[in-house]
């Protein structure tokens, strides 16, 4: 083996990045992380935030946003002028009907992960965006953090050889007691969408071809997924994914190459420590990644960076890829028999 280190991240520094102004759809709990990064990491500003309560949206902007304007009603939200872009942080459901809200207003739009109910809203989203001419990207934030970048390029460049396995799980305790949107059809509930999300979007970054997908589960009394494990088969690698929202699972990582192997430490789509270790067991290298923040920040930066290069879509989350995830997790929920009311 040649080259014994592993690569630095070529990810910038988010102070830097162009300066947009944000407005925010929904401020839930993932809205609140997000505020809570970009206002404490980067130059972005947050605008106005809109809510089905104006009380609710005026709580969040007296903690995250004081200045911004406090909206009883998404179309408000959209129809403001100061707006640059919409972070859509309603529940999956919802993602479909307040992204187009914004992109037929003429918004820029950032959604949460997943990026729609099902592969067909994701199309319908992503055309539309294409018509508007605005930029729109799904807010798969592991994908644009150090470390992720870090193990792209140490796969790119061979350093453990060809890639044979990928393992990664994600279980949170969060069912049946946890948030009610997990359990509830009618708002795309289940374990995939919400958490499944993770290892699965971790595998496909790292596996340009898929060919086959294998899913086994179970499924709540209410027709949601609780949990289920995934198989993943093309160019030449398997991928074993594992996700639940019945018990909480070690949430670690592992690339693993004709050379030697990537480990991450739970939780590995956090910003977590990633070890080189050859194919005897000696650790030839490590990153540190750890952080103090849930790192949401540097997806919005890359959002101002493209936005402000002009591009409709992110190189590290480009639409055929959110359609590619979209349609592997319409398959999977085929095979385990869940179906969202109106599908």
């Amino acid at each position: 083996m040649t080259h014994c280190s592993l690569p630095q991240p070529r990810t910038l520094d988010p102070m830097d990045a162009p300066s947009l102004r944000w407005g925010i759809i929904a401020p839930g709990g993932i809205a609140r992380t997000f505020a809570q990064a970009l206002t404490a990491r980067t130059s972005q500003g947050i605008v106005a935030v809109g809510s089905r309560n104006v009380q609710r949206a005026q709580e969040f902007v007296d903690e995250f946003a004081s200045g911004a304007t406090a909206y009883g009603s998404y179309g408000e939200l959209v129809a403001d002028d100061d707006v640059d872009v919409v972070y859509v942080a309603s529940p999956h459901s919802a993602h479909r009907d307040h992204a187009l809200l914004a992109i037929e207003a003429g918004k820029h739009v950032l959604v949460e992960k997943a990026f729609t109910r099902n592969a067909a809203e994701a199309r319908e989203v992503l055309e539309a965006a294409e018509r508007a001419g605005v930029f729109a990207m799904e807010a798969m934030w592991s994908r644009f953090l150090p470390h992720y970048d870090v193990i792209r390029q140490a796969v790119d460049a061979g350093l453990i050889g060809d890639v044979r396995w990928i393992a990664a799980d994600h279980g949170q305790a969060l069912y049946p007691e946890g948030p009610q949107r997990l359990s509830d059809p009618a708002l795309a509930g289940g374990a995939l969408l919400d958490l499944g999300i993770y290892p699965l979007s971790f595998a496909t970054m790292l596996m340009p071809q898929v060919d086959d997908v294998v899913a086994t589960g179970i499924l709540t009394p209410q027709g949601v997924d609780e949990c289920e494990t995934i198989t993943l088969r093309g160019g030449g690698s398997i991928a074993g994914l594992g996700t639940t929202m019945a018990t909480q699972t070690p949430n670690t990582a592992v690339v693993a190459g004709t050379e030697g192997r990537l480990e991450l430490d739970g939780w590995f789509y956090f910003p977590t420590q990633v070890r080189f270790v050859s194919n005897d067991g000696e650790v030839l290298d490590t990153f540190d990644g750890a952080d103090d923040l849930h790192a949401l920040h540097f997806e919005a930066v890359e959002v101002a960076r493209c936005i402000s290069d002009g591009r409709s879509e992110s190189p590290l989350m480009p639409h055929a890829e959110t359609l590619r995830v979209m349609g592997l997790m319409d398959e999977i929920r085929r095979q385990l028999g869940v179906v969202y009311p109106g599908e």
